[in-house]
């Protein structure tokens, strides 16, 4: 290793670090404004209706609930819930078998992580029935009527941290996706331009190695898409503003459905190029026809994104208007040309439509 890249891997490493708790993407100010909110008005509502001097686990559940979205506000709720009732129980259990020793909080923990592996409980409630116990263990309370007013308090947090996700702006996950698949064609696009500009010129070995490599690259923006649907489906489950976005979330999820192929056929053809390339290929008769409809391809791919793709098919004339015929075969080059040819055909389908996905 040189000194300059242990530099570079020294600067690197706090980065790395930072990273495992940290996100690309600040969320909004109103969510954690939300939590706060959720937890003193849980805070006070239990002063005030329970008489608890100290609603812990109220505040607790209230700050755990609010999340990304409603769909897993309400999980962690119930998650929440059953935790504090079951890591109740084990409390009182513990107390009424060994007694109020020292030891009392490893028993908890010991049975507390035993009897959720025993229901096939997920590791985060299995968890939640720990903390439930150790709470109820150092706060002093063994009684059953502590218990109750602990559960109590915990049922109010996470209804009022749910109720205040869903009801106070609730999160929306569809801009981020829109902006996505977007970005994703405009670089699907981008790398057909760059097949097309080596069979205009002739390209050195290094030119080749980067244009596979940003084909190869789309694959991680695919996948980053699709985690972000997902995220953008769920962000509208239970979501009361999800009926004013669910439309424009159908026609992301049908253009990211059309995307995906092509993508797979673009970066097919880039590795064929890489592999393939000899830089006399462009002085082939047919060749220049050919970067031409490439270049129509990636036109036709940018209407894609550019906004209803019913109102570009109706108002907009595209450019592959036919396919692009190679009467003779160049026996030095027919490899290539034959597969870009065959890949081609593939992804001008898919623009039109008249392939299936």
């Amino acid at each position: 290793m040189t000194i300059e890249q242990g530099r570079m891997d020294w600067r690197g490493a706090p980065k790395r670090f930072t990273g495992r708790f940290t996100v690309s993407k600040r969320q909004s100010i109103l969510q954690p404004l939300k939590a706060a909110a959720a937890a003193i008005t849980t805070w006070l509502v239990c002063t005030t209706f329970l008489d608890s001097h100290l609603p812990i686990f109220g505040a607790i559940a209230a700050l755990l609930v609010m999340q990304e979205n409603v769909d897993q506000s309400l999980t962690r709720g119930v998650e929440r819930v059953v935790g504090v009732v079951v890591g109740i129980s084990v409390a009182l259990g513990a107390a009424a078998v060994f007694g109020p020793h020292p030891w009392l909080f490893i028993a908890a923990i010991i049975v507390a992580m035993l009897l959720g592996w025993i229901l096939r409980m997920s590791q985060s409630s299995a968890n939640q029935i720990a903390i439930s116990a150790l709470l109820m263990i150092a706060l002093g309370g063994l009684s059953m009527d502590y218990g109750v007013e602990r559960l109590l308090e915990t049922a109010i947090g996470a209804t009022i941290g749910v109720l205040f996700n869903a009801l106070i702006v609730a999160p929306v996950r569809t801009p981020s996706l829109r902006a996505a698949i977007t970005s994703l064609t405009q670089q699907s696009a981008d790398a057909l331009i760059h097949l097309a500009e080596a069979l205009e010129s002739p390209r050195d070995e290094a030119w080749l190695q980067n244009m596979y490599n940003q084909a190869r690259s789309l694959n991680a923006d695919r996948t980053r898409v699709h985690t972000l649907l997902r995220q953008a489906r769920e962000s509208l489950r239970l979501n009361p503003r999800s009926r004013r976005y669910r439309s424009d979330l159908l026609e992301d999820d049908e253009l990211f459905q059309q995307l995906q192929p092509i993508i797979t056929q673009v970066i097919g053809m880039s590795r064929t190029m890489f592999d393939l390339y000899d830089a006399d290929v462009v002085n082939d008769p047919a060749v220049p026809g050919m970067a031409d409809e490439i270049r129509r391809a990636a036109h036709d791919l940018l209407l894609l994104s550019a906004g209803d793709a019913e109102w570009v098919a109706h108002h907009e004339v595209p450019a592959l208007t036919a396919p692009y015929v190679i009467p003779r075969a160049n026996p030095d080059h027919w490899v290539l040309i034959g597969s870009l040819m065959a890949d081609l055909g593939r992804v001008r389908g898919r623009i039109t439509g008249d392939l299936d996905l």
